[in-house]
Order: structure tokens, then C-alpha cells, then sequence
């Protein structure tokens, strides 16, 4: 069906004639990151492949969740099982779902049955930025993060008294309600959130009782979510801060399967961490956290099983400051997992300690970064890995780089001992990776290029025919990146070329990894008009096999988004988004339905501050 308002939007974006504005930077040099070396970094100074999203990014987007704001990004895939609420894996640089550390204001959260974080449970409204960083990092991190890492930074507050509120209507009668205080002051901060989310959803799973969901019930697959922010800190003095954060997420999920088809779930991250400059020389932080990850199960009501997961982490980490551009950082590590589950597991619990060290240095138009950890796996021993990159600016405006790392995976308890599926003989997952880059400024833009490959060895696979076994894979990538004003538009691309090829020793010798696009690609542009914003994001990815014997098929598929905002008021903002604007119909998992044509509406309030 034709829908004459779309080329409308279109043709008003781009005769429209500019409007005087308060331009913000797409790219700010001075921004602080520190995922990428577990210390404050600006984003001129890292050596690391990194994305931030910020909390404008997010507004600006309207995105209804997480997978949103990730999807299309450079070097990332997504697969998800049917809409919102639904499992959603998040895949960075052609690994496994698995090799992605997740963090919430540092800790360390996510399932240790399953090994991945429940990405569609975060609640956006609660979220101040997200930091992506590509590439391994297990000898900052540890365990998983043979991919990267991805934190999630919840809104923490701090000036004058600020209340803010949004309601969103949307299609599937979706609906969500959020309110936030915040304040503290100069030198105290805190922030309030809540926020409830409900949507009727759509028929999760095309039906089939022989793959996909293995059942066919063509019934609306609803999805609830109720979430709260508590974060408070205060400010000794420069340099020496407490801070605590809680972030809790409880879900009620309908979906189709065979065995199960509701669940109910929590996902909770708590965490208390102490900063304190000691000298001019040394700084220390003390952190302890909390990861939950619970589920309970059921069958049209009736109770089926239970999978909680615990994961406490305890760091210590101390920061000495060499001499000026000289940064030397030593710590210590420790992670105690625990199942509680309806289901029977030969071991239940395991812990790890990780001693790291890190050094960053300047030389001139040379920057360094060295790293060292040593874990010791309760379960599999100790292993060490490493990193180092190097960068040399060209030009003011040109900067090379080169890296290369290794890291390291345990396998997770159900890989090793679910009834009927684990394999107790599996051996931890091992890599390698190198990686060139290449960087540079524009006006108040920026772009970037990186090529890298990753071998994996020991790759835990699995397809539905046998138990995980291990395997290996080798991984070719290329990244492309720009942020950049052209002509009063702001321009965002992200462009993936990857080549995840599998290299076990078996019939799927040299084809390609699952559930990975070879191509994609994301284009987002957005324009000012006075007090109105108009945007679009344009986002398409090739085919991709749904198995390992890429004999399951999806084909490739590109999307068209459409946005509008208009700000009633100084602190009064209308939006509407339209997504999947031609109606697409498409799979990012063999059998499972993804949102058609919708339109979503909301009224943000938000004081300026």
C-alpha cells in the first residue's frame, strides 16, 4: 500500500531551508570513555575501536530498546527471536554471541547458564550511554570478551532539582510511561527512574513442528517490562568519590515453544564503588557488585522451570601516574558465579581471580598500550592473555594504529553439563586478533577504517544435530565509519564487510558462521528546522544461513526509518517515528516474524539544563 505522507516527510527534509540552531559537535574529541582501557580516556586519546551513544543519540533516535540503538552499528549482527521482549543475541565482529563482556556502570552481569546478557531487557529510558568496544579485551576483562566488550552507563544525576517524564504510544498498542528525578547539587548526585513498558506484540514464530519454535501457535506474543534507576554518589573531593547504583528489570514474556511459552524474569545490577586520590601519583578504586539474572518458566500457566543465576564481583584497581602522559595501572580481579536451577547440574558454582596490568604512554606523535592478565579458573586453571596497540598521528587530523590481542572463553554450565545437550569435555575457547586503523577529523565529524582478523580456536559450536564440541573459525572484517555535517544535515555511517568462516575440521569446513550478514550497513541523517527535527536512518544487511551447514537461508533485507520532533515548548518535545517504512518482511532467525510497518508517538518532557 502507497502511503503519500512518507514522500512528503522526504521532500520537506531536503527543500526545507535551514534553520539557526545551537550545533552540537557529532564528534567531540575531549569526550571521556573508559571501557576501552578501564580508565578515563578521551575518545581522541584511545587506541581501541570505539562507539559511544550518547543519551542525545538515544532521544534523538526515539529507540524502543537496546537492540535498536546497536543495530547497524559497525561490526555489530543481531538475532532475535520475534520482537520485543524476545531473546535477542548480539554478536561484535563475527564471534559468538557468547564472546561479548557485558557491563552496568561496571559490573559485570549476564547469564551464566546461558553465557549472554539479556540485551532486551535494558530498559532505554534508564540508560545514559552506551560504550562499544571492538576487539578483544580479555586482558583488561578476562573470561568472554574475545568480541569486545558493550557497558551500559545508567543516568546518575547531579545540579539543580530536575524531574523529566515521557509517555509513548505505538503500534501493537504498545505503550510506555517513565518519570525521573534527579539532582544533588555541585558535589553530590542522584538519580530516580521508573519506567513500564507493555505491547501486545505480534506471532513471535511463523509455526513449524519441525524447526523455529517446533510448535505452531498463531496467537499475539505480548511482552511487559518494569524497570527502576536508583543511583546516589557524592564527591569527597577531586579525585576521591562513592557512588551506588542499582538497575532492576523484571519482564513477563509470551512467545511460542513447544515446551514452555511464558516466562517471567529479572535482571538486576547493584554495585557500590569507591574512588579515592591518594597522592598526586596514585589513585585507587575499590568496586563490589552484583549481577542477577533470574528466570522462571512456564507452559500455558502451568510452571516448568526455574534458571537463577548470581555473579559477585569484587575489584581492586590502582592507577599510578609515572610521569606526565605515562600511565601505569595494576589490579586485581575476582568473580564468583552461582545456578540455582529446577534443573540438575553436576557443578553449580565457580569462581575466578584475574590479576591485570596495564601500561599507556606518549612519545611524541606516538601513543603506546600494553596489557597483561593472569585468571585463574576454579573449573580450567589459569590463563594468560594479552595486548598490545600502537598509534602515530600522520597529520593533526590523521591518525594510524595497530593492535593485536589475545583472550580467552570458559565455557558456560550449559554448554558443559545441561542434561541431554552439555558436553563436559569441552576446553575454554581461545584467540588471536590483529587489527589496522586508520582516522582522522572533519570540520566536527569524524572518520575511521579498520581491518582485522581473528582466529578462534576451540570455537564452541552448535547446530541442533550433535553436542557442543570445539571447533575453530577464522574471522575477516572491515569497519567504516563517519560522523559528519554536510550541508546543516548531520550524517552517521556504519558500514560491516566480514567474513566469518568456519575452519573445524568437518563437512562445514569453509562456510560461513551463523546467523552473521556478511555486509551491512547503516545510514542515519537528521536535520534542524527551527523548532523542528526531521531524521531518517536507512539500514540494510545481506544474506546470512541460519545454520552451520548453510543449508537454512536468510535472505538479505534493507529497511527505512522515518522520525519527527517538534519541540512544543523550551521543555516540551513532540516525536513520532515510523519504522519499517515499506513494510518489509524479513528474518534475522530462521522462522521468527520481525515488526512490519509501525508507528510510535511521544511526549517527552525534559528540562533543559
Amino acid at each position: 500500500m502507497k502511503s503519500p505522507f512518507k514522500f512528503s516527510l522526504i521532500s520537506l527534509a531536503i527543500l526545507a531551508p535551514a534553520a539557526s540552531a545551537e550545533e552540537v559537535p557529532l564528534y567531540r574529541g575531549d569526550e571521556i570513555v573508559v571501557t576501552a582501557t578501564r580508565t578515563a580516556r578521551t575518545a581522541d586519546e584511545t587506541l581501541a575501536a570505539t562507539t559511544v551513544i550518547t543519551r542525545r543519540d538515544i532521544e534523538r533516535s526515539q529507540a524502543t530498546s537496546v537492540q535498536d540503538l546497536l543495530q547497524g552499528l559497525a561490526g555489530v549482527s543481531i538475532a532475535n527471536n520475534g520482537g520485543a521482549g524476545k531473546a535477542t543475541s548480539v554478536l561484535l565482529r563475527g564471534t559468538n554471541s557468547d564472546h561479548v563482556v557485558v557491563l552496568v556502570d561496571g559490573v559485570k552481569v549476564g547469564s551464566a547458564t546461558l553465557g549472554t546478557a539479556a540485551f532486551q531487557d535494558f530498559p532505554v529510558e534508564q540508560i545514559e550511554r552506551i560504550e562499544v568496544v571492538r576487539g578483544p579485551r580479555s586482558s583488561l576483562y578476562g573470561s568472554e570478551a574475545i568480541g569486545g566488550v558493550i557497558q551500559i552507563f545508567t543516568r546518575k544525576g547531579g545540579g539543580a532539582l530536575m524531574p523529566s517524564a515521557s509517555v509513548m504510544l505505538g503500534s501493537y498498542n504498545t505503550r510506555q510511561a517513565t518519570a525521573h528525578l534527579s539532582g544533588g547539587g555541585e558535589n553530590s548526585w542522584f538519580n530516580l527512574g521508573l519506567s513500564q513498558l507493555e505491547t501486545d506484540g505480534f506471532n513471535a514464530c511463523k509455526g513449524s513442528l519441525k524447526a523455529g519454535c517446533y510448535t505452531i501457535e498463531p496467537d499475539k506474543d505480548g511482552y511487559r517490562n518494569t524497570s527502576l534507576n536508583l543511583r546516589a554518589g557524592y564527591r569527597f573531593q577531586p579525585g576521591s568519590e562513592v557512588d551506588f547504583h542499582l538497575l532492576r528489570a523484571q519482564g513477563h514474556n509470551d512467545f511460542d515453544g513447544s515446551s514452555q511459552n511464558q516466562s517471567t524474569s529479572v535482571q538486576q545490577a547493584a554495585g557500590l564503588s569507591l574512588k579515592h586520590q591518594a597522592s598526586e601519583l596514585w589513585s585507587l578504586k575499590l568496586a563490589a557488585g552484583q549481577g542477577d539474572d533470574d528466570s522462571d518458566n512456564f507452559l500455558n500457566g502451568v510452571f516448568k522451570s526455574r534458571f537463577n543465576t548470581r555473579r559477585n564481583t569484587l575489584s581492586w584497581q590502582n592507577d599510578l601516574a609515572l610521569a606526565p602522559d605515562h600511565l601505569f595501572t595494576l589490579g586485581l580481579d575476582r568473580q564468583e558465579d552461582a545456578v540455582s536451577s529446577t534443573t540438575a547440574y553436576t557443578v553449580t558454582s565457580r569462581d575466578t581471580t584475574g590479576l591485570f596490568a596495564q601500561y599507556q604512554g606518549r612519545a611524541g606523535k606516538q601513543d603506546f598500550q600494553f596489557s597483561l592478565r593472569r585468571d585463574d579458573n576454579s573449573q580450567f586453571g589459569a590463563y594468560t592473555t594479552g595486548n598490545a596497540a600502537w598509534g602515530r598521528a600522520l597529520a593533526d587530523d590523521l591518525r594510524v594504529t595497530l593492535a593485536y590481542g589475545t583472550a580467552f572463553k570458559a565455557p558456560t554450565f550449559n554448554q558443559l553439563y545441561y542434561p541431554g545437550f552439555g558436553n563436559p569435555n569441552l576446553k575454554p575457547e581461545h584467540s588471536r586478533s590483529l587489527e589496522a586503523g586508520l582516522s582522522g577529523k572533519a570540520g566536527a565529524g569524524r572518520w575511521s577504517l579498520n581491518a582485522f582478523e581473528t582466529r578462534v580456536t576451540d570455537l564452541i559450536g552448535f547446530d541442533g544435530v550433535t553436542n557442543p564440541v570445539n571447533a575453530s573459525a577464522r574471522i575477516r572484517g572491515l569497519e567504516a565509519i563517519s560522523s559528519l555535517r554536510l550541508a546543516d544535515w548531520d550524517t552517521r555511517l556504519n558500514l560491516t564487510l566480514q567474513d566469518p568462516e568456519n575452519r573445524s575440521n568437518t563437512a562445514n569446513y569453509g562456510k560461513l558462521l551463523n546467523r552473521r550478514a556478511e555486509q551491512s550497513v547503516r545510514l542515519d541523517l537528521d536535520r534542524d528546522f527551527g523548532p523542528y527535527r526531521m531524521g531518517t536512518t536507512l539500514r540494510a544487511e545481506g544474506r546470512r544461513y541460519d545454520n552451520l551447514a548453510n543449508t537454512v537461508k536468510l535472505p538479505g533485507y534493507g529497511l527505512v526509518d522515518l522520525r519527527a520532533e517538534y519541540r512544543l515548548a523550551r521543555d516540551l518535545r513532540l516525536q513520532a517515528r515510523v519504522e519499517n517504512l515499506f513494510d518489509r518482511d524479513y528474518e534475522t532467525v530462521y522462522l521468527y516474524n520481525q515488526p512490519r510497518r509501525s508507528l510510535f508517538v511521544t511526549l517527552r518532557y525534559q528540562p533543559a539544563k
